[in-house]
């Protein structure tokens, strides 16, 4: 993994210590009460204690006089200093590493998130993914244009099996349209295994679609990997016949959420 350029040993030691100070020490039950502290926070001893590394190697980091930690090192002392998400995150790039991605992404939607998909109901389509291509949601408007995609089955709710499977994928986009979404659909498939490369469900998803679909086959052995982010879309609408959609991807990289706005565009 490609360290991130970072020769600031003094940043990363002061941010350990500045975050050391702000955690509250712990009551020990059984133990006798310690007498008061001369400085708030955690002492360096019991911050190296809880990481597993030895109060001298910590004093060091602390210092700035420690070659760079090891991954290892980093995730164990985000955790002794009960950082956020947001918090190991930057650590890790203080220390000269790229942060790690989550092991699996959020179950939950921001709630801030769901109230904007109700807001624009009435004005726009959106939909919420994950990074396993999971729908999560998708406000009135998207449930109404995208009717056609529904499907059944245990992965009804995958983005990439919806397109291998619908029927109506063609009377939705169009001949050319499908095509081209089920090559995106096998490219961000690919992409989501190779983040997730241990996902069983993704796996399973990944063996079901190679026995069933001759489409999904032939996509999958061009190789592609997904990267746009932006699109132009002619789709048609169920009631109101073709209408055409600027679409945007907007990404929650802490829950590896994807947030896909249909944005009304006067037709072509």
């Amino acid at each position: 993994m490609a360290h991130v350029p970072n020769d600031d040993r003094t940043a990363f030691g002061e941010y350990l210590r500045r975050r050391r100070a702000a955690i509250t020490p712990p009551e020990r039950p059984g133990r006798a009460r310690t007498p008061a502290r001369r400085v708030p926070g955690l002492r360096r001893q019991e911050v190296a204690e809880i990481a597993g590394i030895s109060v001298e190697y910590y004093t060091r980091l602390e210092q700035g006089r420690a070659p760079r930690p090891s991954r290892e090192v980093i995730a164990a002392l985000a955790r002794a200093l009960e950082l956020s998400g947001a918090e190991r995150d930057h650590v890790f790039r203080l220390a000269g590493e790229p942060p790690p991605g989550p092991r699996s992404p959020g179950a939950a939607i921001r709630p801030g998130l769901l109230r904007m998909l109700r807001d624009l109901d009435d004005s726009m389509p959106v939909t919420v993914h994950d990074g396993r291509l999971d729908l999560l949601a998708l406000n009135a408007a998207s449930a109404d244009l995208l009717r056609p995609l529904a499907t059944a089955g245990p992965y009804r709710r995958n983005i990439a099996y919806q397109v291998f499977t619908a029927t109506a994928l063609p009377d939705l986009l169009g001949d050319e349209g499908a095509d081209q979404l089920t090559r995106v659909a096998a490219a961000e498939l690919r992409t989501a295994l190779g983040r997730y490369p241990d996902d069983h469900y993704l796996r399973s998803l990944h063996t079901e679609l190679t026995a069933t679909s001759a489409t999904f086959r032939d996509r999958w052995e061009r190789g592609e990997v997904a990267a746009w982010r932006s699109a132009v879309k002619r789709i048609r609408h169920p009631d109101r016949g073709w209408l055409n959609f600027g679409i945007e991807m907007l990404h929650d990289p802490e829950r590896d959420h994807w947030v896909m706005l249909y944005t009304p565009r006067d037709p072509a």
